[in-house]
């Protein structure tokens, strides 16, 4: 059974910074890309960055570029986002998601976690 589970939210003051990890389990994800979403209350669901399993070829949202930075480690089979420099605007729930295609659109994901909060305060 194919398990994304995200761990490492929070509350964090504006300026401050955290960092997520997405644990995979389940099957084999070396040919996968994955990504990271996040949903604010009332908005639809974003991307936010991915990155290839195989290559580490990354990719992030204009809203996060150069403030966030997406890893792997493949020994742990784990996904991190090192979110820096956090604004009230990154407050969201975070989800991780692989594909096997790189797409920022959440409809080419087939597996998804269950999320995880992240409130940044003002």
């Amino acid at each position: 059974q194919v398990q994304l589970v995200e761990s490492g939210g929070g509350l964090m003051q504006t300026g401050g910074s955290l960092r997520l990890s997405c644990a995979a389990s389940g099957r084999t994800f070396s040919n996968y890309y994955m990504g990271w979403f996040r949903q604010a209350p009332g908005k639809e669901r974003e991307f936010v960055a991915a990155i290839n399993w195989n290559s580490g070829m990354t990719a992030y949202a204009d809203s996060v570029k150069g403030r966030f930075t997406i890893s792997r480690d493949n020994a742990k089979n784990t996904v991190y986002l090192q979110m820096s420099s956090l604004r009230p605007e990154d407050t969201a729930d975070y989800y991780c998601a692989a594909a096997l295609r790189y797409s920022t659109a959440n409809t080419a994901y087939d597996y998804w976690g269950q999320g995880t909060q992240v409130t940044v305060s003002s």
